[in-house]
């Protein structure tokens, strides 16, 4: 206790600088912090990825459609427990500012397939048996305020027209991992209005989603899914659904890379601030360590009252830190919400953060206390005053 109150006394003799440089570890953390979210929220989708499902897409690009008549197909091959299908519908709400992913689905297989999209019966029921019906996310309902029951219009940019929906249900994720921000209605409703109106579109889907009878099949299954269609008009490759979605964060990799650089830079410069204070608060103090040299106390007794200050600072501007990400991610990640649906703060990142101050305080206390342990009494004491 007696040493807690000499750290704090000696922290705080130059009140202005220790503020400072504990308001300059507070920034500096959260920034890393808020950085490494971001990081985060780029992978959500990959890291939500279920080990139990593949996805299967034209080998050529995602762009093209794959028949449905290969439903059947593809549920024959071993190790297959279920399939489904899907198609990115791309459609905006009123102003192309309004953008969020829908998608056209066969309602019992899909929601079957994902059971982290929590939705109560009654309302389960409703979207299925009405042709016209959606489905969106807690999030999604949030941000325009739709209610159950509001007519929803979609203005479509891959498929040409405003298609109108009945909301039936809303759904919550079982995780808070889980994207809350998606549109789902029926594939059927698509494809029906696609054969009225251009026929050659119709009975195409963009992806399968295939459940698997063992996880750790999905290799075998995959191959054995490409070599049924090997050769066809629509070859097709299957891989898991991490891998499909990373396939999409490799697009902006150089961004992620960006921004993982920056946050680590950021913890550099603030090392170097930190350590600048510290080297001024050693060099202020030669004569008070010469005296305690003199009165006995060793090399590792001058070690801890610097490493000790050190640590206290950078501790404290990295609790504040810590504390000050929550909220800040929070109110981000609500303006943000169209590129971020899942923005949370993960625990690992508070412990990272956490690690780099103490990181931060050990480096900046190593040259002022090098220097200050092998400075000579007399040497110290000619500097007083």
């Amino acid at each position: 206790m007696f040493f807690l109150k000499l750290l704090t006394r000696n922290a705080f003799r130059h009140r202005l600088r220790t503020l400072l440089t504990i308001s300059g570890i507070s920034v500096a953390i959260l920034a890393f912090g808020l950085l490494q979210t971001v990081v985060s929220a780029w992978y959500a989708g990959v890291n939500a990825s279920s080990a139990g499902r593949l996805i299967t897409r034209n080998a050529v690009s995602l762009v093209f459609s794959l028949p449905i008549a290969y439903l059947e197909r593809i549920r024959q091959v071993e190790g297959v427990s279920s399939v489904s299908y899907a198609n990115w519908f791309g459609g905006v709400y009123i102003t192309e500012k309004n953008f969020f992913p829908n998608f056209a689905i066969e309602p019992n297989s899909y929601l079957a397939l994902y059971p982290e999209f929590v939705l109560d019966p009654p309302q389960k029921r409703a979207f299925i048996t009405d042709r016209s019906g959606c489905i969106v996310g807690r999030k999604l309902a949030e941000r325009f305020n739709w209610k159950i029951g509001d007519h929803v219009p979609l203005k479509g940019t891959i498929f040409p027209g405003t298609w109108e929906f009945v909301l039936r249900g809303i759904y919550n994720g079982a995780e808070k991992s889980t994207d809350e921000s998606q549109f789902f209605f029926h594939w059927d409703y698509l494809n029906e209005t696609l054969k009225k109106s251009i026929p050659r579109r119709a009975d195409q889907t963009g992806i399968y989603l295939i459940g698997l009878k063992n996880p750790h099949s999905a290799a075998e299954v995959s191959l054995a899914v490409d070599a049924t269609f090997k050769n066809s008009l629509a070859e097709t490759l299957t891989e898991t659904e991490k891998a499909f979605q990373l396939s999409f964060v490799s697009m902006t990799e150089a961004i992620v890379i960006a921004i993982q650089i920056v946050s680590f830079v950021v913890i550099a410069i603030i090392m170097v601030v930190v350590a600048n204070t510290m080297a001024m608060t050693a060099r202020e103090r030669i004569g008070e360590y010469a005296i305690f040299k003199s009165m006995g106390f060793g090399g590792y007794h001058i070690a801890a009252m610097i490493f000790g200050e050190s640590l206290f600072i950078t501790i404290c501007g990295g609790l504040i830190g810590i504390l000050l990400t929550y909220p800040v991610a929070r109110s981000f990640g609500e303006m943000m919400g169209n590129f971020f649906p899942v923005f949370q703060v993960a625990r690992s990142t508070a412990y990272i953060d956490l690690f780099f101050s103490v990181l931060v305080g050990v480096i900046a206390g190593l040259f002022p206390t090098w220097r200050a342990v092998r400075i000579k009494i007399a040497e110290g004491l000619r500097r007083i005053g």
